[in-house]
Order: C-alpha cells, then structure tokens, then sequence
C-alpha cells in the first residue's frame, strides 16, 4: 500500500512537471526544434543546390559534404519541391 501511495504521488508530482512546462518553455523549445529544422534546410540548400538546378557553391565542397548530407537528401528534396500554400507560412 505505501509503494501504491508512492507511485500516485510521483505520477502527480510527473503531472505537475509536465504542466509547468508546457506552460513556460514548451513553445521555446517549438521555436529551437523549428529553427534547426530550417537551419538545416537552408545548409543542405547551400551544399547541395545543384540537384535542385541551384549551382551556389563549387561542387568540390559539396562532395566533401555529401556523406554527412545523405542520409537527409530525400526528405530534403521532397521538403523543397512540395507544394507551399499560404496557410503553410502561417502555421
């Protein structure tokens, strides 16, 4: 009974914690997790523009890059050739 009395107390004490973060950081840390991701997307750009047609850099560097950039150029080349509407920028 008192390991069952423990357990309820740490699953509101965890409860607590979750609330108090959503209500302080979560959105900051929304805003990091959106930042990297387009930080990223604009490096893989850069490096790798020209599988787009975009020559920007020599390709002597993108192909030093390119085996830390492969395994995200499939997502990334669906991520730029989709199609954007204006309620994408809103979101």
């Amino acid at each position: 009974m008192a390991e069952e009395k423990k357990r309820k107390k740490s699953g509101v004490i965890q409860v607590l914690k979750d609330i108090v973060y959503g209500m302080s950081s979560h959105e900051m840390t929304r805003h990091a997790v959106r930042t990297r991701a387009s930080m990223e997307h604009l490096f893989i750009l850069i490096t790798m523009g020209d599988l787009l047609g975009i020559p920007i850099l020599p390709p002597y560097y993108s192909l030093r890059l390119l085996p830390y950039v492969t395994p995200q150029i499939s997502s990334w080349k669906r991520r730029m050739l989709r199609e954007r509407d204006v309620t994408d920028v809103l979101g």
